[in-house]
């Protein structure tokens, strides 16, 4: 699925305490530190696996004020009308979302491009969303690969058996992956197959990604 909802996890150690939005999940951290100075608590995006790092300190309006410039992306609808927003684009070509970025081509390639309907920047974007449905299957796979990986590596890189569930993850061998995994605790583990759910769907099974 494209741009995803961003979702949050928090755990304490190997126990999870949080999942939602952004904002929810920073209130629940910041609480679960109040109350336990020696708590070991990490955020992840729980869609990409990766680790999202932010200042717990200070009352939780000024912690989440602090998290709405550096995390604007992840902030959900509860963080109240006192912090920032987002300003609405202006009218005209921007709202469409048109990026202009430097491309370096051959000169065939800009002679090909400008022969062809609607000039380089249309022939550009065909080409790109021609690419991306025709590797949509593969990105899916590899993109949960490495967000499961991510999440494996900071959760569970000191649990016995890791090693072998990396392998059975990129080898997308999900009978030995959810074997393996028994024994985790059992919310990283749940998690974990989660995050890993795309990978062992029947078209992906038994044979690893491909570059």
């Amino acid at each position: 699925m494209d741009d995803p909802k961003p979702c949050f996890i928090a755990f304490d150690d190997k126990t999870c305490i949080a999942r939602g939005a952004l904002t929810d999940v920073a209130r629940s951290t910041q609480a679960a530190m109040a109350t336990n100075a020696h708590a070991r608590v990490l955020v992840f995006n729980a869609v990409t696996g990766e680790l999202v790092d932010f200042d717990h300190r200070g009352t939780p309006d000024e912690m989440l004020h602090k998290l709405a410039i550096t995390h604007p992306a992840g902030m959900g609808d509860s963080t109240g009308s006192s912090l920032p927003k987002p300003t609405p684009a202006g009218p005209g070509r921007p709202r469409l979302g048109v990026v202009a970025r430097e491309v370096t081509l051959l000169p065939r390639h800009w002679e090909w491009l400008g022969r062809q309907p609607g000039g380089a920047s249309v022939a550009l974007r065909k080409l790109v969303d021609q690419a991306r449905h025709a590797n949509q299957a593969q990105d899916k796979l590899r993109q949960a690969q490495e967000a499961t990986y991510r999440f494996m590596t900071a959760m569970a890189g000191e649990l016995a058996g890791f090693e072998d569930a990396a392998r059975a993850l990129f080898g997308s061998d999900g009978t030995r992956f959810v074997a393996l995994l028994a024994a985790w605790p059992a919310d990283v583990r749940a998690h974990l197959l989660e995050l890993a759910a795309p990978v062992f769907t029947p078209e992906h099974a038994g044979g690893p990604a491909h570059a």
